[in-house]
């Protein structure tokens, strides 16, 4: 944002051409108040803050932008749980997280951290992120 005056989105890109955004699945004995919020600190830190002297960051977890709902095998995810969807198969949400002023990012070797800017379309999912953010103000101050 500093650099460019324009804010990114932070991705992680595996091989050459899939993109996916930190994070991934809820163990089942995750915190039963939070689980969604203690789950994605546990994974940011896992894939972008493995430190060795074994400090933990604080990750500021904000709103739910989304959410989007697989009901069966489908490749697709809808931004709805269909009404014929008895259980579920697969529940993808979305959160605002607020990075710290000074971050370093260790990323294991197999991937590699990406700065999008938010104009770019990297999927069905990533690509919704602008109009998820348009109920934001984002204020860019030049110093």
């Amino acid at each position: 944002v500093e650099l460019f005056k324009h804010p990114h989105l932070l991705l992680l890109q595996v091989r050459n051409s899939f993109f996916k955004l930190p994070g991934g699945r809820l163990r089942p004995g995750e915190s039963a108040e939070f689980p969604d919020i203690d789950g994605l600190n546990r994974k940011l830190s896992r894939k972008l803050s493995a430190s060795e002297d074994g400090n933990e960051t604080e990750w500021q977890v904000g709103e739910c932008l989304g959410m989007w709902w697989r009901h069966d095998f489908e490749t697709l995810m809808y931004p709805y749980l269909p009404s014929n969807a008895k259980k579920p198969k697969e529940c993808t949400k979305l959160f605002l997280v607020r990075l710290p002023e000074s971050q370093k990012f260790i990323v294991p070797k197999n991937l590699k951290l990406l700065a999008v800017p938010l104009r770019q379309t990297y999927g069905p999912i990533i690509s919704g992120v602008p109009q998820l953010l348009s109920k934001f103000t984002i204020n860019i101050v030049d110093i």
